[in-house]
């Protein structure tokens, strides 16, 4: 499951950043609720942050301005720890007496619980909602199964690339402005300076490796009447796994160190000073300012093939969706604006750091943060997002990509055999969630 792929999260590139859905509540008989409710207790669980303090003053806001014109209804928000959240929401979707009317959940899991029936359909209330229409394309289709919406967005985050100013400066060179230069650049600076990486990059590190996919013009897999499958053995989509591939090696970063390195790593060796580039998110900004290279980096959208163009981004983050049980239908969607409201996610940003999923606070932030702008204009340029389907979770906690890669930058496999493999277990995972 992608959550907001922080940088507290492990394995950035299985995280978004992410962490990985593992369990999945199986099909209920009927999770429908009984009845709409206008008064009584609404029930929240919010996931737990590492410094969860702001969050909750926030949130505590937006309920106090839900209340105003909600008098009859209590609210009670619950802090769930990430760890165990598969298991407490396994359970809800099980359970609908015990369930809670909202939650928050990481946006890679919204077709797995729309699947698992617990999920609310929500898409005639969000289309009459006035501050929807702003929502960012991407953060949108996070919600969106089937051409139904299941919640609303309440934070996303995306990559871009970090770089070393003082290294560039010392060597003359000017940030790259396509991906083979990114790739010269990378392999370059290594050879002036052998203590470094040129660009950190990860085995493991899926959500940093999809742009060079799709900035070749590959995909992850392809949709025709709601069945997916895998493209990711396409001839474009291997381009772009020869493209992140090439970064591996003696040139750059050893096969035997990197191989391994998850989203994390790579930004923790960016932070430390061990890297002169690494592609990290947003979310990615204060363990970046807490490291050694603090005052001596800068961010730049990464770049795609052609030169000054953009190279897609995984629009990770998280949503807020109202579950099919709840009692209190009406009372939950008006509580859901409140909590993934603008002026709700214009203090998240404030408080957490976490980008806005609405294209107008979007810039506004970027005008009060200027380290904001690359991400934005990543967002603007054209983020993408994972397939829609319920098998995806299966495909991620199986670590089918990070195989494929590891596979190639070790050489036991070349690229056409481990796109190969790696396309015939994702069509297992799309065919058995139906």
């Amino acid at each position: 499951m992608k959550l907001s792929a922080r940088i507290a999260a492990p394995a950035a590139a299985l995280v978004l950043a992410g962490l990985t859905a593992t369990a999945c509540a199986p099909q209920t008989s009927d999770t429908s609720a009984k009845g709409d409710e206008k008064s009584g207790t609404l029930r929240v669980w919010l996931f737990q942050e590492v410094g969860n303090k702001p969050k909750e003053q926030v949130v505590d806001a937006a309920v106090a301005d839900f209340r105003k014109s909600h008098k009859d209804a209590k609210v009670e928000i619950e802090y769930i720890p990430v760890d165990t959240r598969a298991q407490r929401i396994k359970a809800a979707f099980n359970d609908p007496k015990s369930a809670p009317d909202l939650i928050e959940y990481g946006n890679t899991d919204t077709a797995g619980y729309v699947k698992d029936g617990g999920l609310a359909d929500v898409s005639e209330e969000f289309a009459a909602w006035d501050e929807a229409k702003d929502t960012d394309p991407t953060a949108r289709q996070s919600v969106t199964v089937g051409g139904k919406v299941y919640g609303a967005p309440l934070f996303v985050g995306v990559r871009a690339l970090y770089y070393r100013t003082d290294v560039f400066e010392d060597l003359g060179i000017d940030a790259p402005k396509s991906q083979a230069e990114l790739i010269s650049t990378a392999k370059k600076i290594h050879k002036a300076k052998p203590d470094l990486y040129g660009l950190a990059v990860g085995g493991a590190y899926t959500y940093g490796a999809m742009p060079f996919i799709w900035a070749n013009g590959g995909e992850l897999a392809g949709e025709s009447g709601g069945t997916y499958k895998a493209a990711i053995n396409s001839d474009k989509a291997r381009k772009g796994i020869e493209a992140y591939a090439s970064l591996f090696g003696d040139a750059n970063c050893p096969a035997a160190k990197c191989a391994s390195m998850g989203g994390n790593a790579t930004v923790t060796a960016f932070a430390s000073g061990k890297a002169a580039m690494a592609i990290g998110g947003d979310f990615s900004h204060a363990a970046v300012e807490a490291g050694t290279v603090k005052g001596k980096y800068a961010v730049v959208p990464l770049p795609g093939v052609a030169e000054g163009s953009i190279a897609p981004a995984f629009a990770g983050g998280n949503n807020i969706g109202v579950l099919k049980s709840s009692s209190h239908r009406t009372l939950a969607v008006d509580l859901l604006k409140s909590l993934t409201g603008k002026q709700t996610q214009a203090k998240l940003f404030d408080a957490m750091g976490f980008l806005p999923t609405y294209t107008d606070v979007l810039a506004n932030a970027a005008k009060k943060q200027p380290f904001v702008a690359p991400f934005v204009q990543t967002l603007g340029a054209g983020a993408k997002f994972v397939p829609a389907s319920a098998g995806w979770a299966q495909i991620d906690a199986s670590l089918v990509l990070p195989t494929m890669f590891q596979e190639v930058v070790s050489g036991r496999k070349d690229v056409a055999r481990a796109s190969d493999d790696a396309a015939k277990k994702m069509d297992a995972a799309f065919a058995a969630a139906g």
